[in-house]
């Protein structure tokens, strides 16, 4: 499916990210400084606070020097009562606990984007026989542990698996959608990154938690783009 929307820089957030600021304000200050992907995603807030933050999230977007796509993570319920609410929401975000995804498409409808997170086990092969007829990119990692995500690349045995270079290197070249890549990503980590050819990066804490949000998510964007 070839759609509009852009991997290159992607914000994960949710009010637990922000330390006690406006959610909206953040996503505003990354889309302002070149993001272009911004995903809701909370794991304490309501379905009404979770609609609520994609309101204002979307019209900080709206109000925003650049162009975003604003996806929910997860909660198809949500994304259906915010399109029913005349709430600009591009798309959903699914787990690999989450419903799956011929589901999620059949309400959604073809228009929207639709992301899933690339199964931790079995990467390559799992990416190399999925199904990506019904959806649009992958979001792999962690590149590294994170503690916004601390079951991201948890093995049954509880230990912790995290994502090589070589890996996604091999993972860019075989997919047959979009790849984007986080889990503790940094500015620095970026130039190594890109050269796998993965098609963009994610962060939640990164700028969320930043001192500075804006000078942050800007700092991220002119060193990818300068690559």
């Amino acid at each position: 499916m070839s759609k509009n929307f852009n991997l290159k820089a992607y914000l994960v957030i949710g009010e637990e990210n922000t330390k006690g600021r406006a959610v909206e304000n953040i996503v505003k200050d990354a889309v302002d400084a070149g993001f272009t992907m911004v995903q809701i995603r909370s794991k304490v807030a309501s379905a009404r606070d979770i609609i609520e933050c994609l309101r204002a999230s979307a019209d900080a977007v709206k109000n925003s020097a650049n162009e975003a796509t604003l996806i929910v993570n997860d909660r198809l319920d949500i994304f259906l009562a915010a399109k029913d609410m005349g709430i600009k929401v591009d798309g959903l975000h699914l787990g690999q606990k989450d419903i799956p995804p011929t589901t999620a498409r059949k309400y959604i409808g073809e228009g929207a984007v639709l992301g899933v997170s690339a199964r931790a086990y079995e990467l390559i092969d799992y990416v190399k026989n999925a199904d990506t007829s019904f959806i649009d990119y992958f979001g792999a990692g962690p590149l590294h542990l994170t503690p916004t995500k601390p079951d991201a690349g948890k093995r049954a045995d509880g230990s912790f698996e995290t994502r090589t270079l070589s890996e996604l290197t091999e993972l860019a070249k075989i997919s047959k959608i979009p790849v984007v890549v986080g889990g503790g990503v940094k500015a620095n980590d970026l130039p190594n990154l890109k050269k796998t050819g993965v098609d963009g990066f994610f962060v939640v804490s990164a700028v969320a938690g930043a001192e500075n949000p804006y000078l942050a998510a800007k700092e991220m964007v002119e060193v990818w783009d300068k690559l």
